[in-house]
């Protein structure tokens, strides 16, 4: 699954986009050199210009690769149409967003840019698919611990939710995921490897 920023504005227009100023140091404050255009509760993307690279873009955590500038139509708000570094404005003063909580990839560079989110796209398939990876702890009864590592992770099938019923009229929805483990390579002997299991024993107490 893909993800899309829906950012204010037309392709091109740079009444949709704000540039940072070089006193930008904190992943929660935003100096621009004109804010007139947000307000609090104001989604915000902030990413840098896509200029013709390839390859995976995206600051922090890369939301998309790119074969060619073509691919994309050269669109220079690109990158921040997919990115995942993201916030919710809480205020606003003359020229400085206050975010409710730190950006994704931590302080902006002064060279990116931030783009108004009108809302978020999702569309099933594409080429790009993300991985994780998950560190699941078993805890033993004696203080001993299970770990099961697995270092790459992908998405099998799209996102679901289902209803579970709470007492009375209340329903809570959960949110289901299933995921695929694909191999790696053991540095130690070179062999490949889906998942990595250890077991800690319980301290002992002198």
């Amino acid at each position: 699954m893909e993800h899309l920023c829906w950012c204010a504005g037309r392709r091109g227009n740079r009444q949709a986009q704000r540039s940072l100023s070089a006193s930008t140091r904190a992943a929660t404050s935003l100096v621009l050199t004109d804010a007139s255009e947000f307000a609090a509760g104001d989604l915000v993307a902030v990413d840098a210009d896509y200029a013709g690279q390839t390859g995976y873009v995206g600051v922090g955590v890369s939301g998309a690769y790119v074969k060619s500038a073509d691919a994309v139509a050269n669109d220079s708000q690109y990158i921040r149409r997919i990115t995942y570094n993201v916030g919710r404005v809480v205020s606003v003063s003359t020229n400085t967003l206050t975010l409710a909580t730190p950006l994704l990839a931590g302080a902006p560079d002064p060279t990116m840019k931030v783009a108004k989110i009108m809302g978020f796209l999702d569309r099933e398939g594409g080429s790009f698919f993300h991985e994780w990876s998950a560190l699941f702890v078993v805890d033993g009864v004696q203080g001993d611990r299970v770990l099961y590592h697995y270092p790459r992770l992908q998405i099998a099938e799209g996102a679901a939710e289902e209803a579970v019923p709470l007492t009375g009229a209340m329903t809570m929805w959960r949110l289901a995921a299933r995921f695929r483990a694909l191999p790696v390579v053991d540095a130690t002997d070179g062999e490949q490897a889906l998942c990595f299991r250890s077991y800690l024993p319980a301290m002992r107490q002198t």
